[in-house]
């Protein structure tokens, strides 16, 4: 006879919680619950305040919410969306600080936007690379020095406390994080669902306000969609400017306003991104996967994705599939 096998003990949910401060965005509220939400039954979202009561957002309505800052000491992240009006000074209301001193170690922390102001007035991002919305940059730099900030990026992940940029970027860092846990075939079904992009190319500077280009400027979409048909050519800056049609100088400067970044810079962010895929979903050794995605060596891989992410292709692999396979 064949003894019955118990069945394993159910995985607990990743607990997030939301800290909604007074003045805050609707819409940056609701991302949390948008994006870790629609990955099925792997988190549980909770909405907090700092005293259990409603609060005002910045539109003509409060919201109210069923829990105080108790629901910070069991969370597993914490996430912190923008607010107004911003502080003139680096302090912290008592109740937001209390709020924050019941965070338990080891939560990963999240902010959305100006949320950073309140993570930096707490100390949490002294000597750390963090980043913001680009409008509130300067004022940012001034009350907080000892920040790192780098406002030309979507979001910046250092370990357990990540920050991002204005509004949507709060679907990116959020996008990001369900990748980091479950894998990109998580993440991408969770976009899906959410008809957002998985990722978005280059950074803030794309969003800057500049001026308008002519209506009849030809842009650079299409070669983008071609050149990433293309990952695994060595693909030139001539190359790209021909197939626009543009000279090598017109196209170099469109591209940046367009994306961000370089044409070069963007390959090789493509060319990551599609070895990181390849490593969570195949077998292939990395000298193919080098192949592949247009990297002439696997050292050359091992290189560029260690820049981007601080880990070889073999210790991604191990980390990746182990939670697809969870």
């Amino acid at each position: 006879m064949t003894a019955a096998r118990t069945p394993a003990p159910a995985r607990a949910r990743h607990r997030v919680v939301v800290l909604a401060l007074d003045g805050v965005y609707p819409f940056e509220l609701g991302i949390p619950l948008r994006v870790f939400g629609t990955a099925g039954d792997l988190y549980q979202v909770t909405t907090c305040t700092v005293d259990g009561r409603p609060v005002r957002t910045l539109g003509d309505f409060t919201i109210s919410v069923g829990h105080g800052p108790e629901a910070l000491r069991t969370a597993d992240t914490v996430v912190i969306p923008p607010y107004g009006p911003l502080p003139e000074t680096p302090g912290l209301p008592a109740a937001v600080a209390d709020a924050l001193a019941a965070i338990r170690p080891g939560a990963r922390t999240v902010s959305i936007c100006t949320g950073a102001f309140v993570l930096a007035a707490a100390g949490m991002l002294d000597g750390r690379p963090a980043t913001t919305h680009w409008r509130e940059a300067a004022r940012f730099r001034e009350l907080f020095p000892r920040v790192r900030l780098d406002a030309d990026v979507l979001f910046v992940d250092d370990g357990d406390v990540l920050t991002s940029a204005g509004a949507a970027s709060g679907v990116d860092v959020c996008l990001h994080l369900v990748r980091r846990d479950h894998g990109s075939r998580v993440a991408n079904r969770v976009a899906r669902r959410c008809v957002v992009p998985p990722w978005r190319d280059g950074g803030q500077a794309q969003y800057i306000e500049q001026p308008v280009p002519e209506p009849a400027a030809t842009g650079t979409a299409a070669t983008r969609a071609w050149a990433l048909e293309r990952l695994d050519a060595p693909l030139t800056l001539a190359d790209l400017a021909g197939h626009a049609r543009m000279s090598v100088r017109t196209f170099a400067r469109r591209f940046r306003e367009e994306t961000g970044v370089s044409p070069g810079r963007w390959l090789i962010q493509q060319r990551v991104s599609r070895a990181r895929e390849l490593l969570e979903s195949s077998d292939l050794p990395v000298e193919r996967i080098a192949e592949r995605v247009g990297f002439a060596t696997a050292a050359s891989l091992r290189q560029h994705l260690h820049a981007a992410i601080g880990v070889s292709p073999l210790a991604y692999r191990r980390t990746f599939q182990r939670a697809a396979r969870r």
